[in-house]
This record gives C-alpha cells, structure tokens and sequence, in this order.
C-alpha cells in the first residue's frame, strides 16, 4: 500500500510516503534559494513533499536562516523550489511555521519582536549567526488582541503567497512549541482572556487561523500539523489534553481541512502518543490522516494496512536518501546522515549525497 497512489482532494500524491518538514538552516537572508530547489527537486519522488518550517511573519524568523514567506522576494525564491519539485512530478506543501517565542533578537530583521502568548522565556539556547554562539532565548512579548489580529492576516497573506509561488497548498504548523502550540499549551499559555484560560480559549487562535487560511485558499491546500504529548520548547502533557485535541481536531474536521499530521516523537525520547488516542483522532477527522515518527518500510505498511493512517511520513532518512522512495521500495539499505550538517549553511550534508 505505500508505493499505492493517493487521492489528497483534488491533487493526486504518487505514492503514500511524504517527506516531513525539517529545519535545514540553508536560506541566507531568510530568502529561498537555487540550492534549496535543488534539495527538494531531488527529493521529488516522495508522495508530498512538506516544506521545512517557513516564516509567515518578520516576527517568526527564530531561528537563523529560516525562510520566510511574506514578500515577493521570498515567492520568487520559493518559485525555484515548486519549478524544481513539479518538473519531476512531485507535490508540496509549505509548512507555515511562526516560532513565537523560540527566538532570539539577533535572529530576527530589524524591527521584528519576540512574541508569545504570554511572557515567560522559551527554556534552552538558541544559536546565532551574529555571535557564532548559542544564547539564551529572548523574552517574548505577550501578544495583545491587536497582534493577535495581524497574526491571523499575516498568516492569510502567506498562504496566498504559496498559492502564487505554485505550492500546492499549506501546512499550518501548530507543533513542536511554535507559537501555535504556545497558544494550545497551558503549560505556556497562561492568559485568561479569551485566547487562554479554557480549553476552547486556548483552541480559538488556532482555530481562526485554519478558518481565515480555508477561506483565503480553500480547505483542499491547508492541512495541519500537531505534536499532542511532545516535550519540545517547553510543552508537555497536561490534565484534559486528550479531550482538548478531540475538540481541536472536530474543529478542524468541519472547516474541511484536507489533512491532519500528527507527530509521534517517541522515537528521539519523547513520550508516546497513545495508540487508542491516536485511532481517536483519526475517527474525528474526516479527510486525509498522516502519521509520523520512526517509521520504516515495514511498520509503514503495518499502519497502512491496519486503516490507521492515510499517509506516512519520513524525516531524517530523507536528508541522506534523496532517492528514499526507491530505496525503501527495493529494501536497499539507507545511507546515515551527517548530523553535524543538519543546520550549517552550504552544500555539505544537503545536496551532497548521492542516489543509488
């Protein structure tokens, strides 16, 4: 069944293997590139294609050399990258990714803030090009409802930015503890207006953001991705997380929202996601579901065959195997990636390995 074609609404996926998005750190000046079109040209084999997170604000660039889609300099760039994925028959979606309060200044362009639902510091360290050295995050601003508002119409313009750099739709990435999930999470989000305090407070954000996208671009190119039980930038499991997301995917179901990716990080240390709530999910979202998280060619079919998920998707094995849709249909053995090379600028560990 993974080599089977699928039917993601309107836009037929070759196979059922997706590539998931993942950070490359490779856009100088945040603008995307002639080497980041051919990394995902390369990659092109894969059912879809998911971009790696993509700024839909000044205020989201967090990281260094994350790409941005806001003006026209950035749909130029992104324009290489959907020419080099469709010439060779591929689809893909960007990931919408806005970093919140996973940031530091030194990162962001000058005039950008820091912004969080509320003002408690992201744990950690963050590199940056400007010192050549990791720093403690910056502390966010919580937003008030006048940046809460430009939020919502920062992401519409980005998603109509992707439909005129020929995406072939959007992911709304509210994973990972990205500003999204900052909003979902009362371990981050302590408000007690009406974007925080319940768990219907806490869904709005997000929620109106999905709707806004869908009415801009329509619900057949916005799918969404979430992290229930990941531990990443300060999220955890909470006391009614479960019902929260049940209510959260219901939601996102009736506006017709064309996929839900639901990352499972068990397998880098994080908790498992229950099966039984997984299954759960998958009953209350009508359209496409995809799974993530340590899959192989085996245990991919297995959750195919089972009607657990419509799609699987693949990350790291996907940076060192360009070709890892042949690779996993013959049985070939994976090349390991340079881990070293993950979030470097340049060719070394992006373009670099070859296909058998």
């Amino acid at each position: 069944m993974l080599f089977e074609r699928h039917q993601l609404a309107a836009l037929q996926l070759a196979n059922k293997v997706v590539m998931a998005p993942m950070t490359r750190s490779r856009a100088l000046g945040n603008v995307p590139n002639a080497m980041m079109a051919e990394y995902y040209g390369q990659r092109a084999s894969a059912g879809l294609i998911i971009t790696e997170g993509v700024s839909p604000s000044p205020n989201g660039l967090g990281y260094a050399r994350i790409p941005g889609l806001f003006n026209e300099e950035h749909v130029k760039g992104w324009r290489l990258v959907t020419q080099a994925v469709h010439q060779q028959g591929g689809k893909l979606f960007v990931q919408l990714m806005h970093t919140g309060r996973v940031s530091h200044v030194d990162n962001l362009p000058s005039g950008a803030q820091v912004l969080s639902p509320s003002q408690a510091v992201c744990p950690g360290e963050m590199w940056t090009d400007q010192s050549m050295s990791m720093h403690p995050h910056s502390t966010p601003k919580a937003m008030d409802e006048a940046q809460i508002s430009l939020v919502i119409q920062e992401y519409v313009q980005s998603a109509r930015l992707a439909i005129e750099a020929g995406f072939d739709g959007i992911e709304l990435h509210a994973a990972n503890g990205y500003l999204l999930e900052q909003f979902l999470n009362p371990l981050i989000n302590d408000r007690n207006d009406g974007y925080g305090g319940s768990a219907d407070a806490r869904n709005r954000l997000v929620l109106e953001i999905a709707k806004a996208c869908v009415q801009a671009i329509g619900a057949e190119h916005v799918g969404m991705r979430i992290s229930p039980y990941g531990v990443f930038n300060g999220t955890g499991p909470y006391e009614g997380m479960e019902e929260q997301y049940v209510s959260l995917t219901q939601g996102l179901s009736q506006l017709g929202l064309v996929y839900l990716h639901v990352v499972d990080h068990s397998a880098m240390g994080a908790p498992p996601v229950p099966h039984a709530f997984k299954q759960n999910l998958r009953q209350h979202f009508a359209q496409s579901f995809i799974v993530v998280g340590g899959f192989d060619a085996q245990t991919a079919e297995k959750v195919l065959l089972a009607q657990e998920a419509d799609l699987v998707a693949f990350g790291r094995p996907f940076i060192s195997n360009p070709d890892l849709v042949a690779r996993l249909k013959t049985g070939a053995t994976l090349a390991a990636p340079d881990m070293s090379t993950f979030y470097t600028p340049g060719e070394k560990g992006y373009t670099d390995y070859a296909a058998i």
